[in-house]
């Protein structure tokens, strides 16, 4: 051992943490990569993964949608061009995290919405 010449106790507890920071970073990564959020004319869907082995899905008409606001708190946001998308219904809020392009999918939201509040009264 080049780094801790007789002191290999030294190198198996720096091995041991970076494997543990190693996979801490695999589990978030899998929880991020298997959250995702769809839209179609109609609904608006979330299918969250919260851990290995559990997965929440949410369905939203977008008729029953009240409002949608966004906001990009921060430098890094700011800076990166990501925000947090907030959808408010009678029966709770929906919200959006680390949304890359906050103020474009907002706008496309709110047309989402117009045009199936529109189609309801028809």
């Amino acid at each position: 051992m080049v780094a801790w010449p007789g002191q290999t106790e030294m190198f198996w507890v720096f091995l041991g943490a970076v494997v543990v920071g190693v996979l801490g970073m695999l589990y978030a990564y899998i929880l991020w990569y298997f959250s995702i959020y769809i839209v179609t004319n109609e609904r608006l869907r979330q299918i969250s993964q919260k851990g290995l082995f559990k997965k929440t899905v949410i369905d939203l008409g977008l008729d029953r949608v009240q409002s949608i606001s966004y906001e990009r708190a921060g430098i890094k946001s700011g800076l990166f061009n990501y925000g947090t998308i907030l959808v408010q219904t009678a029966v709770g809020d929906l919200t959006i995290s680390k949304v890359p392009h906050p103020e474009e999918i907002y706008n496309k939201l709110q047309n989402l919405v117009g045009k199936a509040g529109k189609n309801e009264e028809d």
